[in-house]
């Protein structure tokens, strides 16, 4: 933008001082070479008259051309004498149309071809007949002093121009600025940054856009926490009907089966809160530190949980780790990397029949092509996808809500990795979900 307004203002600038400064400096030029005829015109009939008396003398020739030599010298016009039979006192001059002309008592100037500017002044009562005073006037005679007076006006439309391009630079200046600082508070907005407000500047344009800005930003962070709690009043909503289930699990007879339901319950119990504090949580900004959880220690605490239920519908839940046992930082939260983890093994209690089998393994650190952060990879022994095709957000197909697999798609997403579905090698579903390295870089 900034480059925009100084070209727009030099060729603005350069029109304006060329319909100026042209038409000065030829009126100028015009003006000198007026000037120089009227010199000539009247020097021309002042030698006339001074002429006509010295021709009138004994010796009227010799004393002619004395006149006409002292009317010459360095930087004068040259200056002749035409008499009636073509004699010439002073520097060499032809009779011309224009002298012909001139000897009939007319007085007037003359353009030749070859340049400059002759003026003609009959000098009559001579005997003989008509003399004509002969004046040649150069184009350098004729505009003498032009040069300087266009070199003037030239040094002023260059000041000109320059101070137009300062007052623009300058202006333009001021809208980048005021552009750039919307854009800056724009990209902490698309960051997640909700406190980020404009401060007006600029031309009532831009502080317009600032205004309309601040009211966006109000209206994104108004709606965000509405949606926040409400989604944390409809999960406080289910405390009550699972306290009833957890009292009645209570009274179960069967001591081991009412320990297993409350466990169940409890980790129910679990997830409402957590759902809770994560609609309640303000969004995350960068600046609260690097994100780091073990995929490894989450997808193994998530499957002990799960092994007992696959116990129960004899189906063998199998879990793979890196050797040793290490660690495999990822750039996520725990709460997401769970969630993430129960969505896919949920999915197979819920889409495959009993007795079907799963695998959960988790590879890192370029292991499995993992490159760095890692992979959770989850396969099962079911039918697969239905026609190769994964459920969209809101759409299953399978009795389900549709949200399981986005919520592993936007943890690893979110963590600069990506979800893969395929089938594993005896027909079931393979879902492969990467998350990207700890955002140090490092081991956490």
């Amino acid at each position: 933008m900034r480059r925009s307004i100084l070209r727009l203002t030099a060729a603005t600038t350069a029109l304006v001082l060329a319909a100026l400064l042209v038409p000065l400096s030829l009126l100028a030029r015009s003006h000198a070479a007026d000037r120089a005829t009227a010199d000539a015109t009247a020097r021309a009939h002042s030698l006339a008259t001074g002429l006509g008396q010295a021709l009138a003398a004994p010796s009227g020739r010799r004393a002619a051309a004395t006149v006409v030599n002292s009317a010459n010298g360095p930087g004068l016009p040259r200056t002749s004498v035409i008499l009636a039979d073509g004699a010439v006192l002073g520097p060499p001059a032809k009779v011309t149309d224009a002298v012909r002309l001139a000897r009939y008592g007319r007085a007037f100037t003359n353009e030749p071809e070859r340049g400059g500017r002759t003026v003609l002044v009959p000098v009559q009562g001579v005997a003989g007949g008509t003399a004509v005073v002969h004046v040649q006037l150069t184009d350098e005679q004729l505009y003498a002093g032009t040069l300087a007076s266009s070199l003037a006006f030239a040094g002023i439309g260059v000041g000109l121009m320059l101070l137009g391009l300062l007052f623009a630079d300058r202006l333009g200046s001021r809208l980048v600025g005021s552009t750039r600082r919307l854009a800056a508070v724009a990209d902490r907005l698309a960051g997640g940054d909700l406190t980020a407000r404009a401060e007006p500047s600029g031309p009532p344009e831009l502080r317009l856009v600032a205004g309309q800005l601040n009211h966006l930003a109000e209206r994104i962070d108004g709606f965000l926490t509405a949606e926040r709690e409400n989604a944390a009043d409809l999960a406080h909503r289910l405390r009550t009907p699972v306290a009833a289930l957890r009292l009645d699990a209570e009274g179960l007879r069967d001591a081991a089966e009412a320990e297993r339901i409350a466990a169940g319950v409890a980790a129910l119990e679990r997830g409402v809160d957590e759902v809770i504090r994560t609609a309640r949580r303000p969004l995350r900004d960068d600046a609260d530190g690097p994100v780091h959880s073990d995929l490894a220690a989450v997808a193994r605490e998530r499957a002990d949980f799960w092994l007992p239920l696959a116990e129960d519908q004899g189906r063998t839940l199998a879990f793979t780790a890196p050797p040793g046992g290490g660690p495999v930082w990822v750039r996520a939260e725990g709460a997401d990397l769970a969630a993430a983890v129960d969505a896919l093994i949920g999915n197979v209690f819920d889409h495959t029949a009993e007795g079907a089998g799963m695998r959960v393994a988790v590879t890192g650190d370029g292991e499995g092509g993992a490159g760095p952060g890692g992979l959770l990879v989850v396969e099962d022994d079911g039918p697969g996808f239905p026609d190769g095709r994964v459920a969209e957000r809101g759409h299953s197909g399978g009795g389900s809500t549709g949200l399981g697999l986005d919520i592993v798609r936007r943890a690893a997403l979110e963590s600069g990795g990506a979800v893969e579905f395929g089938a594993a090698p005896g027909g079931g579903a393979r879902i492969t979900a990467s998350f990207g390295g700890a955002a140090d870089g490092s081991d956490a």
